[in-house]
């Protein structure tokens, strides 16, 4: 298990140094470009110049990656080219908002699309249609769509919760969860949509195995088997789809801040890619590369934990 995991790590650090480097390479390729858009297009040939040379990015690539990746590992985001704000305070305050959402949908999800996959596969009918109705329903529209009709509903109509804004849990817990319930629920439709139909799809595979017939043959009961055998074998393909759903839920949530007016790392990273604020960016990217590398991580542990079998891999 100890190897296991070693193994997966060092698949991420690698992913995560790849990645970086390629998307470093893209967007401080074009040190006058950068400098233009901070100076404005009105800017003369030799004050561009004189602002990559006062940037540093006149200085190779691998250079400024090295430098960028040592801060990085010190906590040390660089600065704003715009506003000269540290990136990693901007970063501190936004990316709790942005992980709320992203983790409690994942939480919710999980529990919720077990539970409507095993009712769906064990006790098939009505409730098995219902289920593949929805799920087709729900993937099919976009999350923020959801929102929209949420906030009309919820918001506007019954005033049960606001319709923008956040309240982080220090100030009021209540205002806190009152915050956070609409988007969470604009996020969860497709999420669930799509994880309820993969862990259906699981467990029927499962049931249809030998050794589910040899444990009902031998009296066990029915909640015993499904609960402690069948789960733990159709876990597996629903937490990997699970895990995969990550980067859909952090673009998802870019479009649902913007909605509900949400400080996170969506709205940070729109409005410094409008800008063209380089630095401030790239701190998102790698956030957002960090959390989707971490919930995969997460995921393949848990895998691990519940089914032996997968610890090979």
């Amino acid at each position: 298990m100890l190897v296991s995991v070693l193994r997966k790590l060092v698949r991420a650090v690698a992913v995560l140094l790849l990645v970086s480097f390629a998307t470093f390479t893209l967007m401080y390729g074009n040190g006058p470009g950068i400098a233009r858009a901070v100076l404005g297009t009105n800017a003369t040939d030799a004050t561009v110049r004189a602002e990559v040379a006062k940037l540093g990015l006149d200085r190779p690539l691998l250079v400024q990656y090295g430098d960028w990746l040592k801060g990085v590992v010190t906590g040390d985001f660089g600065e704003s080219f715009f506003t000269g704000q540290s990136v990693s305070s901007a970063l501190s305050s936004r990316v709790p908002v942005t992980l709320t959402l992203i983790v409690l949908t994942i939480l919710l999800t999980a529990v919720v699309s077990v539970l409507v996959g095993v009712a769906a596969a064990v006790r098939g009918g009505w409730i098995d249609r219902v289920v593949q109705f929805l799920s087709v329903a729900g993937a099919a529209v976009p999350p923020f769509i959801v929102a929209i009709g949420l906030v009309f509903a919820f918001a506007v109509s019954f005033r049960a919760f606001p319709a923008t804004g956040y309240v982080s849990p220090d100030q009021s817990p209540t205002g806190w969860i009152e915050s956070v319930t609409l988007p969470v629920l604009a996020l969860l439709v497709a999420a669930i949509a799509n994880s309820a139909a993969q862990f259906r799809g699981a467990i029927l595979d499962t049931l249809s195995q030998d050794f589910v017939r040899t444990l009902r043959a031998r009296g066990i009961p029915e909640s015993k088997v499904v609960f402690r055998h069948v789960l733990r074998n159709a876990a597996g393909p629903g937490l990997t789809v699970l895990s995969l759903q990550t980067l859909g839920l952090i673009g998802g949530a870019v479009f649902i801040e913007q909605v509900f007016a949400l400080p996170g790392l969506g709205e940070l990273s729109n409005g410094s890619a409008q800008r063209g604020d380089v630095p401030m960016v790239m701190g998102c990217v790698l956030v957002t590369i960090v959390i989707v590398l971490v919930v995969n991580l997460l995921g393949d542990l848990v895998t691990a934990a519940v089914n032996p079998k997968a610890r090979t891999r």
